[in-house]
């Protein structure tokens, strides 16, 4: 199941439920389209591109599939990221940021 983070990993910016701001790469890291265009659409985690994260229903519309069977995470991952370091680790994919060498 697809996890839903409560807030922008690099701003720290509320990202509920149903939030049309809250981008996610492939391994589930989420940043608020503001932070994924600084970032360049380059995860600072994995390298992957981001994708606007889907909208779990609030109502049950059918077997249980809703927020009230699979509530969002309310665990904050909050780590922002050196945009310098990150400008270098997004032109040069594969490389890291001098601070995680």
């Amino acid at each position: 199941m697809l996890e839903l983070r409560p807030t922008c990993e690099q701003c720290n910016k509320a990202l509920p439920p149903e939030s049309s701001a809250a981008m996610i790469c492939s391994f589930e890291c989420t940043f608020c389209r503001d932070c994924v265009d600084l970032l360049q659409n380059v995860c600072p985690n994995c390298g992957g591109g981001f994708a606007p994260r889907p909208v779990r229903p609030a109502r049950d519309w059918k077997n249980g599939n809703s927020l009230q069977r699979y509530p969002a995470t309310t665990h904050v991952t909050y780590k922002p990221v050196v945009l310098e370091d990150h400008a270098a680790f997004a032109v040069a994919p594969g490389s890291l940021p001098p601070t995680q060498r």
